[in-house]
Formats: C-alpha cells, structure tokens, sequence
C-alpha cells in the first residue's frame, strides 16, 4: 500500500542526515512520552516556537529580517530583500559626516545654538573681543570637528564659523572670503575625484549654511539680501530668525511671513524641502507642512539647565518665567533640529552633491575645455601641415615675432574665401602697378644714357677735328 501524499506545505525534497522539522506538538501532561507504532517507529519530533525553512539558513539580521514573519517561512525567496539590511550594515561600520556653516553678525547666539543642537561644547577656546577689536576685526573663517557617536552610529560633524561677519562700519562684499571657502573645498573635492588615488577622499564641502537674521529690524537687512543672493547657488541656505525669545508670538508670525515674502520678492533660493510622496502617510505630511510653514526657523539657544513645574529642562529663566529651549510652543528648535538631524541630513548631502557641486564641476569642466580649445587654435598651423612636431623658430627671429607670424596666418586662415580673393587681386594690382612703373623708369634711364654717351660722342669728334 502506498504512502499517503505529504500535507500541503511540506513536499519540499528532504536532505539526507537533517532532521525533520515539524511543528509543536500539543502540550502533554507530566510523564507522557511520544509513541509511535509501525513505520512510524523510532522517529524523533522536534518542537520549536516557529518553524523554519530548511532551504533558508537563519538570517544574521536577526529582528531586522524581512523575512522572519511567521507566513514567510514556507516560501521560496531569492533574498536580495536584505540589501538594505547590507548598506545600512556597511554605512554604519563606515560613518558619516555632515558639514555646517553658521553664518550671521556676532551676538545672535550662533555658538550658544550649535551647542545646544549636538549636545556639545565646541567653543571651549574662544576669546571673546571687545567693541574697538570687532571694529578692526575681518571675516575670518574657523572650522571645529568634533566626533559624535549615538547608539552605535558615529557622525564626524564639522561647524564653519564666520566671526567678524556683519561687524564692521563698511561691510562691502564681507561675504566673498565666506564664498571663497565654498569654493575652495569644491576645487579639492574636484581635484581628489580626478586623482588617482579615489579611495579615501575626505568631503568637506559645505551641506547646510545657517544663516541668522537680526531679530530687530523689519524683515531683512541689505546685507542679508546681499549674502544669500551671493551663496544661493552654492549651499543650501537655511534662514534662521535668531533670539526668538525677544518676540512676542504675534511679532513673530508677522516677521515670518515679513521674512518670506522678501526672500521671494528678491529671487533667493533657500533650501527647498522635498514634496512627499503620494504613499506617504498623512502624519508625515502633515509634519513636513509644518516645517515649511516654519520657514525661518523662531529659535533659542541655552546651554543652561532649569527647574520648570518640578522638571529639570534646558531653557532661560526670566523673572516674568521660564523659556524651555526643547518646547514647540515656545520655539522652532525641535523642528530645526529634526530638520538637519533626523529628517534632511541625507537630502541636504545630495542636494549638496548632485547640484551645487556638479554646476561647479561643470563650470570648472567648460573653463578647461576652452582653455584646450584656445591652445588648439593657437596651434592650428601645425595641425594644418600635418606635422606634430612644432614649428622650428628661425635663427635671429625671437619668440614674440614667431608668435606674431603664426598668429597672421591664423587669422588669414580664419577669414572667408572671398575676403581672401579680394586681398589677392588688390596685391596683384599692387604688383603690377609696380612693375610698370619700374619699366617706365627704366626706360626713362636708358634714354638719358643714350642721350649722354650722342653728346660725348659729338664733343670727341669736335676735339679731334681741332687737334688735326
């Protein structure tokens, strides 16, 4: 009598010498035993709390498998589903690294912010300068790097401070050594790309610029305009109204929207959040809608550690009360922060990456193929004789005359055939002018010759007849 067919699920071919895997049996009392009678004699079941495939090895994800859920154990998969499980693997064994100016005149609390986002004291050093120093004071630019490790993953954080911006009584293109630096860590990120050796190249091109905006004003300032427009195709600009605790609410929302409708009607790009996806769920939506309604950010700095309703937060004690740095009702920081931390520091790297830095590379890639161009028509009169090799410089002839020479016949070269046969034909009327009147004087020579060899003649005939 033949065997009955498997149950569903479990006609998978067994391998020799591996255990049947079945699934748990039902609970048995204390000193109940398997037994089994016939060809079922003498077979082992295993009980386990989820059944894997034997045609799947165990994942080394662990809770991160994709495919640890309980329906997918009887199925047939490739695995290239933990990808991501690899990258996210190999990104954190490597780390990463983000780069961030802050920009804005001195006392707008550009250190005190920057402590208060990374949780670090990165101006342990710094010498503060009276009023008679800052008035002599240039823009300077000062990079700190500090590594930052959180539950396994490390960030080395790089912050470019511009002190002595906006300082000074004439603050005429104050921005060009902040735009200068820019640039320059373009052209070594370019240089280092073009290299030979591209394995461990260091990027510190600039991904965010936080730029802090005077809160007493109306809206922006000359030289606020002035910088953005000049940094705006270079880094993502990021605005930030700055000492939010000196506005009331109200005054706050006016100079937001102040704020909004001039970068607009001056034509600044600041950074631009992505649109969400259409499967995107509606919390997130609504979370990036408030952060582009928040533009610029209403922030506060403190470093100072407070006792507010019996809990010990960071803020700034005021004899009227307390403002708590960390709370969205008092200011935008946990949305700043969200912003360049959790949710947009990878936007904000390729945005970075795929247009600032490629227009740069572009523009760079344009110069130097002009610069070819220019030294192939330099050139073009050996590449026109069919020799590589150049030109021998003629002896006594000097280097300036020979280039002058070449530069004659390129232009010659250059000009249409027709301005060519016109200058042919004046050169040739030219010489045949000339050769006739060579002709007519040498005619007019020979005559006078004549004349005066008749006349000496005439005068040796006369002297002979009176000797005789």
């Amino acid at each position: 009598m033949g065997r009955p067919p498997p149950p569903e699920g479990h006609n998978r071919p067994h391998t020799p010498g591996t255990p049947t895997l079945r699934p748990a049996a039902a609970p048995r009392g204390p000193g109940e035993h398997e037994s089994r009678t016939g060809g079922q004699r003498g077979r082992v079941e295993f009980s386990l709390p989820s059944p894997i495939s034997p045609s799947r090895p165990k994942s080394p994800w662990g809770r991160y498998d994709p495919y640890d859920a309980t329906e997918d154990q009887d199925k047939e998969y490739v695995g290239f589903a933990t990808l991501p499980n690899q990258v996210h693997r190999k990104s954190v064994k490597k780390g990463f690294d983000f780069t961030l100016m802050v920009a804005g005149e001195s006392g707008l609390g550009k250190s005190t912010l920057v402590n208060s986002l990374f949780l670090t004291d990165l101006y342990k050093d710094r010498k503060l300068l009276n009023a008679e120093e800052r008035i002599t004071q240039t823009v300077e630019i000062t990079k700190h790097t500090v590594d930052i490790e959180e539950k396994g993953v490390k960030l080395k954080l790089t912050i470019v401070d511009t002190p002595g911006f906006g300082d000074a009584v004439n603050n005429t293109e104050c921005w060009k050594s902040v735009a200068d630096y820019i640039d320059q860590q373009f052209e070594q990120y370019f240089r280092d790309e073009s290299g030979l050796n591209r394995k461990n190249i260091q990027d510190n091109r600039v991904h965010c610029c936080l730029y802090f905006i005077s809160p007493f004003g109306h809206g922006l300032r000359p030289l606020d305009v002035e910088f953005m427009k000049a940094l705006h195709e270079k880094v993502n600009i990021v605005p930030v109204l700055a000492k939010a605790d000196t506005l009331t609410p109200l005054e706050v929302k006016k100079k937001k929207i102040k704020i909004r409708e001039e970068i607009e009607q001056y034509g600044i790009k600041i950074y631009q959040f992505p649109d969400c996806d259409s499967d995107e769920d509606e919390e997130f939506k609504q979370q990036d809608q408030e952060l582009k309604d928040s533009i610029p950010f209403a922030v506060i700095g403190s470093n100072t550690v407070v006792e507010a309703k019996g809990k010990r937060v960071r803020g700034r004690l005021y004899p009227w009360g307390i403002v708590e740095v960390e709370n969205p009702a008092h200011c935008d920081f946990v949305k700043l922060r969200n912003m360049l931390v959790r949710t947009h520091m990878q936007d904000l790297k390729d945005v970075t990456r795929e247009t600032h830095y490629e227009n740069y590379r572009a523009h760079c890639i344009q110069s130097m193929t002009r610069m070819v161009v220019k030294e192939r028509n330099r050139n073009k009169l050996t590449r026109e004789s069919g020799t590589d090799f150049p030109i021998p410089t003629a002896p006594g002839v000097s280097d300036s005359e020979t280039e002058k020479l070449i530069r004659e016949k390129d232009e010659e070269v250059r000009q249409p055939p027709h301005t060519q046969t016109q200058e042919q034909e004046c050169v040739t009327q030219e010489c045949v002018d000339q050769e006739c009147v060579m002709h007519d004087e040498c005619v007019q020579e020979s005559v006078q010759e004549e004349c005066v060899m008749q006349e000496e003649s005439v005068q040796e005939a006369e002297h002979c007849a009176e000797l005789c």
